[in-house]
């Protein structure tokens, strides 16, 4: 897949199928309007599809204290999207000049002049534009294709049960620590990636030594707190464990911390890079009366995580 970054000079102009949209966490909504865009190519004869996003949320620069929960950075985004089969990830810079351009602008001088783009698949809730929320929608860009010789094409929404997929449920998901179902929603585990940095050594103490991570990407959504079930991914291997989010109130902690342990593993990860997987969650944190309970109940935890993930 080609990462195109489209700057205020640049120009290309080869005909594609495409669509606009942030694309946060490439959930299984998003690959559902990904292949909905790759039969609309085949069937038109345009052998190129491109998702057209941008380098920030548009909330950042429309709200200057907007603080941004995201399901993916920009460089997972890229790898999940070529994975999807997108042939072209265009990255807009999102500024404030982009910012005032009117849904028809956007379609002339961007999409068309720029991209080439011959027809353009929405989605089922997708704006774009200056006050974007408040354009009459899908039938207006179909009036506006007409005018600028562009195919403009409903894409359909995917349901989970009784649930439409979208990044906003996803969130909400993994904001109640509900990472199973999030899972189903994005068609696999959420995961974080981060260095392993020095902490406070109090797992090893307990007999649990910890990894502590600093996430690469300090906008990624962490997940409620708790203990959850994991796999990490260090270098090529794939090790299970167990994770604790929340700020070790046992010790009476009040920062959020990231620690996993990893089973079967207690070599010097300082410095590493590690990707944790997010596969169910054990139980909500809590504060125990000594040390000596605590450390009771992380066998427990250790047994009963190892166990299942182990029969997944």
């Amino acid at each position: 897949m080609n990462r195109i970054q489209l700057t205020n000079d640049s120009h290309r102009a080869e005909p594609c199928v495409a669509t606009v949209g942030f694309f946060d966490g490439v959930h299984r909504g998003h690959q559902y309007l990904i292949s909905q865009m790759q039969q609309v190519a085949a069937i038109r004869r345009l052998s190129t599809v491109s998702v057209v996003t941008f380098d920030r949320h548009p909330r950042q620069v429309l709200h200057a204290d907007y603080q941004p929960q995201l399901l993916s950075s920009l460089e997972e985004k890229e790898q999940l999207l070529s994975r999807a089969g997108v042939n072209n990830m265009v990255v807009l810079n999102f500024d404030k000049q982009m910012a005032q351009l009117s849904a028809r602008q956007f379609m002339e001088q961007v999409l068309r002049d720029r991209l080439g783009v011959r027809v353009l698949l929405t989605g089922y809730d997708n704006h774009f534009g200056h006050r974007g929320q408040q354009q009459e929608g899908f039938h207006q860009y179909v009036d506006y294709g007409r005018e600028l010789g562009i195919e403009v094409v409903e894409g359909l929404p995917l349901f989970i049960g009784e649930g439409c997929v979208s990044s906003s449920l996803v969130r909400r998901l993994l904001y109640e620590g509900n990472v199973e179902e999030a899972a189903k929603c994005l068609g696999r585990c959420y995961s974080l990636t981060g260095q392993v940095v020095d902490g406070h050594h109090i797992g090893r103490h307990l007999g649990f030594p910890t990894a502590n991570l600093r996430l690469s990407s300090e906008q990624k959504l962490v997940p409620m707190a708790g203990v959850y079930g994991v796999r990490c991914h260090i270098d090529s291997a794939v090790v299970g464990g167990m994770m604790n989010i929340g700020t070790r109130p046992t010790f009476g902690g009040n920062k959020t911390t990231l620690e996993v342990h990893l089973f079967g593993i207690d070599t010097d990860l300082y410095g590493r890079q590690l990707t944790v997987d997010f596969v169910f969650r054990q139980r909500q944190e809590q504060r125990f009366g000594s040390a000596c309970e605590l450390e009771r109940q992380l066998q427990l935890d250790a047994e009963a995580i190892s166990s299942k993930l182990r029969n997944l």
